[in-house]
């Protein structure tokens, strides 16, 4: 089945003024701006919510390591897609925690949170986790039971 396109002639008697997207399908084009104002679509936004549960869980239950017990998850955002995630943490309240040294135990644990996270999700391919430490950030997202 082909598509006919419409002339230039027939767009004209059907409308006022001929604008670049007539003919366009409304529902593409609200998808299209959606994404141009960098808002990330619904399952992007569901990702990084269940990958920041799953890392605040693991943080919290890090039974071997101090450091990353005392850590709690303030956002998770592609960066730059879902193949990548940035995952910001900040310290408890109360906690003085040096950034170097709880990138580099963030680090260390990588595999192990990576892991978690991939069992955690439904994608065929885990994504890449990056870790970005926040010396001041707001209240700790608070988990649901």
């Amino acid at each position: 089945m082909t598509l006919k396109k419409t002339s230039r002639k027939v767009m004209r008697s059907l409308c006022g003024e001929v604008r670049p997207d007539d003919g366009i399908d409304p529902r593409a084009l609200a998808k299209a701006k959606e994404n141009s104002r960098g808002k990330p679509d619904r399952k992007t936004r569901q990702l990084c919510s269940q990958v920041a549960d799953t890392l605040g869980d693991v943080l919290a239950g890090s039974s071997g390591d101090d450091v990353l017990r005392s850590l709690y998850v303030v956002s998770v955002v592609p960066a730059p897609d879902v193949s990548r995630l940035l995952v910001t943490v900040a310290a408890l309240p109360g906690e003085e925690l040096d950034p170097v040294r709880v990138i580099e135990h963030l680090e260390s644990a990588s595999a192990r949170l990576r892991y978690e996270v991939a069992a955690a999700i439904t994608r065929k391919r885990a994504p890449t986790l990056v870790y970005r430490f926040a010396m001041t950030a707001s209240t700790p997202i608070q988990q649901e039971s």
